[in-house]
């Protein structure tokens, strides 16, 4: 199954590329050489953002790591994008294109959908994206979505009233942040609720890259907001959510056991990132891709070629950012030290479940995985879209 699955992937990534010639996709882009297959980036760099005497405060994890499969709990989701753990240890699953949001009994893999979230307007690469739930999801039962519209990408707060039908679980959206530029292509779309209780957005630059390294657009960027979508108190621009800038297509963020933030992005033709956000930073796009001799943009922590990652979510575990990847269908284990990388990325399940999607932390050494073989780009088999289980070192 797996070299049948690898065979089609290869046939259909090169007809792909015939029709889009470099154009910038969720793929990343055209083709840098990959590694193949390796165990390792090639090459990755690791940066030198943090002092010698900050990282010599901070125990790494082994260089190398373990990743085992411990069951599938679900099967057949159609284009999943967002997962969010309730408090009871199910999980919320948002589809892209279907617009709905199901709950998962992570018990049985019984699915329940809550409810469509009205006004996803899904193509290409937009549609009902990332989920997070409330700070006071205990007493409020609140659950922001991101989504593409008619006219943009944006923010709602939707209520969950459990106690009601199949379908009619989800309350009327509550749009708390609008106007985050859409496109066919580069719509962002993963949402988080940080440490300090505030909201933290990727965006992209919808193909338009200019957007990207112009501070008053919402494009290219990581947006901090309040819960009810304000800025944030502390942003390092004044009166504006933008926390960081010079991104192409985040889709992946994480922070580690220290509150620190990691965030992951989409190259085009030659790099993609995993970088450590300080706020306020610019991160090259579109003027550097990856490692850059320039002092003005901030490196990453670690770097693939396109075909190797074209990463999605990513999840803190065991002292790793652990970073799915979509067009390189691996999942990548980066052991960390303070803020760099402390040894080569490793990568697991190549080529095993297709396009990975997105993981979060299931609490000590677990992980949810979900797979992305439904969104157009993959070669679905019996069972795909699915969520994994999955024991980590």
């Amino acid at each position: 199954m797996i070299v049948q699955r690898r065979a089609v992937t290869a046939v259909l990534a090169a007809a792909t590329l015939l029709l889009t010639a470099g154009c910038s996709s969720d793929e990343g882009g055209g083709g840098g050489g990959g590694s193949g297959g390796n165990d390792t980036a090639s090459p990755s760099r690791t940066g030198t953002q943090a002092s010698p005497s900050a990282q010599a405060t901070e125990e790494a994890p082994p260089a190398k790591g373990s990743v085992k499969v411990v069951r599938t709990v679900t099967e057949d989701l159609k284009t999943p994008w967002g997962l969010a753990p309730l408090p009871d240890g199910d999980l919320l699953v948002s589809s892209r294109d279907e617009g709905t949001i199901t709950r998962v009994d992570t018990e049985t893999g019984k699915k329940t959908v809550l409810g469509e979230v009205p006004g996803v307007s899904a193509a290409g690469e937009g549609g009902l994206l990332g989920l997070a739930l409330s700070p006071s999801f205990a007493s409020d039962h609140m659950v922001y979505a991101y989504f593409t519209t008619e006219s943009d990408n944006r923010i709602a707060r939707l209520l969950y009233e459990e106690e009601k039908p199949a379908g009619e679980q989800l309350g009327a959206p509550n749009t708390v942040f609008r106007g985050i530029p859409k496109g066919y292509i580069h719509n962002g779309g993963r949402i988080a609720f940080g440490p300090d209780k505030m909201l933290y957005a990727g965006t992209g630059e919808s193909g338009d890259t200019g957007l990207a390294q112009d501070k008053s657009s919402l494009g290219g960027k990581i947006l901090r907001l309040t819960p009810e979508g304000e800025p944030a108190p502390g942003n390092p621009f004044p009166d504006s959510p933008v926390y960081s800038y010079g991104h192409r297509n985040v889709q992946g963020l994480a922070w580690d056991s220290r509150q620190r933030l990691f965030a992951a992005e989409f190259g085009q033709d030659t790099w993609d990132e995993l970088n450590q956000i300080k706020p306020g930073d610019n991160y090259g796009w579109p003027q550097a891709e990856g490692d850059s001799d320039d002092a003005a943009f901030h490196n990453p922590v670690a770097q693939w070629h396109t075909d190797d990652a074209s990463p999605s979510g990513i999840a803190y575990a065991g002292g790793s950012i652990w970073m799915a990847g979509l067009k390189g269908q691996r999942l990548w284990r980066v052991p960390l030290k303070g803020t760099e990388a402390a040894a080569d990325p490793q990568a697991f399940l190549e080529g095993e479940y297709g396009r990975l999607r997105t993981v979060v932390s299931a609490g000590g050494d677990k992980l949810w995985l979900v797979t992305s073989e439904t969104d157009g780009r993959g070669s679905p088999e019996g069972g795909d879209d699915r969520i994994l289980e999955l024991q980590v070192t």
